[in-house]
């Protein structure tokens, strides 16, 4: 479990991963530096692990994939000796949080395997359903895995499916077939990049150009940081092959009804990206309105909860007229080395990394705008700070509807058992944080935070309507 799940408890969600990729079309591109760019821009979806594998041509001539990956940070597990040492003609980036397997270097991504037609590097955003099946299944047809995440078992179907095709976009289409769930992958073979997202388009994936070069990224925001130009978002269902020849699609496996996840909008993306056709900054600012629309009360400032609560705050102070503060002060740089505090100490621990502003709130009623309620601890503790501060009320509004499903496709929800909406009504939830008043988004404003979306939107965790069959075992295992 990642260092902070400890310090903070698992009363926040936690984002899934990233992952980014470019093909060199001649241009001479410091390929890892740029992918190393690209994840640091990516960051914010996943903190425990990161790595780079780039096809480069050793001294006989001879393609070959070198990677490197390590627990931690991507400013912390790359420098310039190690970027140095990754040359190559196309580079595959991941920056991970643990969703399935656990947390351990061996689990880190890029996966780089070698089978009987050479060798693949494979990036996975997202998660599959019915894993423990697959997995089972392989391993009595006698496969071996080193880690215990879901993306092994998507380079073992893989392996299979080249060995028995005549080309990797033919595998991947018949891939595509045998497994279910969220996967945006980048597939780097040796000569080329393959690029899918599942037919639903759970996770976002998005393309780019850098002079000639071909870019991939889970988010734009990726995009914008290595000055590459946005061209479009890969469709739910495409493949997309990038070789010496350019760049191929195959829409075989599109068409089939798109659910991306809501909470990209809301929680899970950076502001400052495009997903789909809608601005992310735009949406929050919406389920702001919306908020104000629903749920008004009589305040003096309305503050938002760092990071994805401030978009949300200023859109409700827009539409309340109530005016925006800034509330809290969130330290950034506590990462992963930060020093676990005792079970004594966690108190302590939350006051380090979010501080409340004692001038913006004192003596005030206030508004505070938060994405999510999980088990209700963490929020507790916000307001408590605020209440320390000296805010005369809180009044707490929360910009999506109340958790009370898992999910099954890259967000770490906790389990039914653990969601506070499942044992509490809002009236219980409210009283529990200690605030004055509480209020959600209805589902019907959530679903329109993203009009104009080129992609549908699944909203399982609030409606428990999944858009793919999920298996008996993993729901009454939740």
């Amino acid at each position: 479990m990642n260092k902070l799940n400890e310090i903070y408890g698992a009363d926040t969600l936690h984002e899934e991963c990233g992952i980014f990729g470019i093909y060199d079309m001649g241009d001479n591109l410091d390929v890892a530096r740029l992918t190393y760019y690209g994840l640091y821009a990516l960051q914010h979806r996943g903190q425990e692990s990161c790595g780079i594998a780039v096809n480069n041509i050793d001294e006989n001539d001879k393609i070959q994939i070198l990677q490197y990956k390590d627990m931690g940070l991507v400013q912390e597990v790359f420098n310039n000796l190690v970027l140095n040492e990754l040359k190559g003609r196309a580079s595959v980036g991941h920056v991970r949080y643990t969703t399935a397997g656990s947390s351990r270097r061996e689990n880190a991504q890029p996966l780089v395997s070698k089978y009987q037609k050479g060798t693949f590097a494979l990036a996975h955003n997202g998660n599959l359903v019915d894993i423990d099946k697959m997995r089972n299944d392989l391993q009595n047809e006698g496969a071996i895995f080193q880690t215990n995440n879901d993306s092994e078992i998507i380079a073992h179907l893989l392996a299979k499916e080249r060995i028995k095709t005549n080309s990797t976009a033919e595998a991947v289409l018949k891939l595509m077939g045998e497994i279910s769930g969220a996967y945006s992958l980048i597939i780097m073979t040796p000569k080329r990049m393959v690029v899918v997202r599942d037919p639903q388009g759970f996770r976002p994936l998005c393309i780019g150009k850098l002079k000639n070069s071909y870019v991939f990224a889970s988010e734009s925001c990726a995009l914008d940081s290595i000055g590459a130009e946005f061209v479009r978002d890969v469709e739910p269902g495409e493949v997309i092959v990038v070789d010496d020849s350019g760049m191929h699609s195959y829409r075989d496996r599109c068409g089939e009804k798109s659910a991306l996840c809501v909470f990209e909008y809301i929680y899970v993306a950076r502001p400052d990206s495009v997903i789909d056709g809608v601005s992310v900054h735009g949406a929050r600012l919406k389920a702001g309105r919306f908020l104000a629309k629903e749920s008004p009360v009589d305040a003096d400032v309305v503050i938002g909860v760092p990071d994805s609560g401030l978009d949300a705050a200023l859109g409700y102070s827009q539409e309340s007229g109530i005016p925006y503060g800034v509330g809290f002060i969130k330290n950034k740089y506590i990462g992963r080395t930060f020093i676990q505090p005792t079970q004594e100490e966690r108190e302590a621990a939350l006051r380090i990394k979010l501080n409340a502003m004692r001038e913006a709130v004192n003596g005030k009623r206030v508004i505070m705008i938060d994405d999510s309620i999980v088990r209700g601890t963490t929020s507790g503790r916000i307001v408590q700070l605020l209440r320390d501060a000296g805010a005369a009320e809180v009044h707490v509004r929360i910009s999506s509807p109340p958790f009370k499903n898992p999910c099954y496709f890259g967000i770490d929800v906790a389990d039914r058992n653990s969601l506070i909406a499942c044992k509490m009504s809002v009236e219980e939830t409210c009283r529990h944080i200690g605030a004055d008043s509480l209020a959600y988004l209805s589902l019907d404003a959530t679903q329109k935070i993203a009009e104009g979306s080129k992609c549908g939107r699944c909203d399982a965790c609030f409606t428990c309507n999944y858009p793919v069959h999920v298996p008996q075992e993993d729901a009454d295992s939740k």
